[in-house]
């Protein structure tokens, strides 16, 4: 049985062949798609800061509609006041335009309209005005908790030098991405580094030379040894993360029918588990500041181990983004996700389907009977598209794990329970 309180009738049914994109009538999955459009599309944040924004405005979301609902759940910043009737869709439209407005205020025309069509299709009288005054408080409260979590800073960081540290890399050599995530307050962990991992491989070990020579055959550009099956599914996880699992988490709730209710607390426990993985994720990364493929494939000769033998010209088949290797972000933000569907659940085996919008990618829909066989792709993906060692994968799906078990242990519990919040 789901975890979930299935407590609402569903709007809407569909398939889960049917394409990720699509949008049913619940104004929850219709303002995820607004705010993953403002956030990523408009806004270009990239994958950590997008990720801790979502989370604002889902959280903004479920505060409100717990509200609405009687608080069967504990709040995460507000249990707001609530005059009844009280509308929980002019709740949810009130939370998330608040909170994006405030993020992104050059967008404030477009998120303006995107609400007034949200309010218009409510009736009027005292639920919706009441609901409004629910959400505007939760987004409220949001933003308060949020003001000063470092999401805004500036953080200067240069780069070291010399085997196995992370320098900028081909063929745009940009500087490095999202330095100020480490320093982000989380969500629902203690602290940033709370799960942080045992350091990469010695460049002197077996298991560094056999990760080294897997991606330097598997993930070139040219002169791979992989299947068209594998460069295929390498390019299909190369689209935008967030807005590539947001597609699926629609589509999966849709599926499921799951109501309003319950996609207040499915969306919100989804972001902030997925917003803290990638802090977590970032804090070992220029922790560790590991080496990429293509810079340690390039200078082989200088690890210290005879087995590394280098290659002047490697580069993988798709650009390497520009943050240090170890461990690998899309597998912290894939480990959390499934982690975190198998909670809500109850199950790994779970159907579903992914789309993807990268150009030229052979099928753009691939079909999963399990969760974990999804992730066990990404972790793949990352080593056929020459980006990250198999080690990164692996620790870095472990991380997102971790990260999703204390945050569904200790956040977003029926109201009855209480305690602090260890490591357990």
């Amino acid at each position: 049985m789901s975890r979930l309180a299935l407590t609402v009738i569903a709007l809407c049914t569909m398939t889960l062949v049917i394409p990720a994109n699509i949008v049913c009538a619940d104004e929850v999955l219709d303002w995820n798609a607004h705010a993953a459009k403002a956030i990523v599309t408009v806004g270009g944040q990239v994958p950590p800061r997008a990720l801790i924004r979502l989370a604002m405005v889902h959280l903004a979301i479920y505060d409100a509609v717990n509200a609405i609902e009687g608080a069967p759940f504990e709040g995460y910043a507000s249990v707001p006041a609530v005059d009844r009737p009280a509308s929980e869709e002019a709740a949810t439209a009130a939370a998330a335009h608040d909170v994006l407005v405030a993020l992104f205020p050059a967008q404030v025309a477009d998120l303006d309209a995107k609400y007034a069509a949200s309010l218009a299709a409510l009736p009027d009288g005292s639920a919706k005005a009441n609901g409004i005054v629910v959400g505007q408080q939760a987004a409220s409260a949001i933003l308060s908790k949020r003001a000063e979590d470092g999401r805004d800073a500036s953080v200067i960081y240069t780069p070291g030098s010399g085997p196995g540290i992370w320098v900028p890399t081909p063929p745009a050599f940009l500087a490095a991405l999202a330095p100020e995530t480490p320093f982000v307050q989380p969500f629902a962990l203690n602290s940033a580094s709370q799960f942080r991992p045992d350091p990469p491989f010695s460049l002197t070990s077996e298991d560094w030379a056999r990760d080294y020579n897997e991606i330097k055959a598997l993930g070139p550009a040219v002169g791979s040894l992989r299947t068209p099956e594998q460069t295929d599914i390498a390019r299909f996880w190369s689209d935008n993360p967030p807005l590539q699992w947001n597609r699926a988490w629609r589509a999966l709730s849709v599926a499921k029918n799951l109501g309003l209710a319950d996609n207040a607390r499915y969306f919100a426990m989804l972001a902030t588990a997925s917003a803290d993985a990638l802090i977590a994720c970032w804090d070992a990364k220029y922790f560790y500041n590991f080496w990429r493929p293509v810079t340690a494939i390039r200078a082989g000769d200088t690890d210290g181990n005879s087995e590394t033998a280098p290659d002047p010209a490697w580069i993988g088949l798709i650009i390497t983004p520009n943050h240090p290797e170890y461990p690998a972000a899309h597998s912290c933000f894939s480990g959390a996700s499934t982690e975190t569907l198998n909670y809500l659940f109850g199950t790994d085996e779970v159907g579903f389907s992914m789309d993807s919008n990268v150009a030229g990618v052979v099928s753009p829909v691939r079909t999963y009977d399990r969760l974990s066989d999804a992730l066990e792709e990404v972790l793949d993906a990352r080593i056929y598209g020459g980006m990250h060692y198999r080690n990164s994968t692996r620790i870095g799906a472990h991380v997102g794990k971790q990260v999703s078990r204390f945050t569904t242990r200790h956040f977003f519990r029926p109201a009855k329970h209480h305690g602090d919040k260890t490591n357990e």
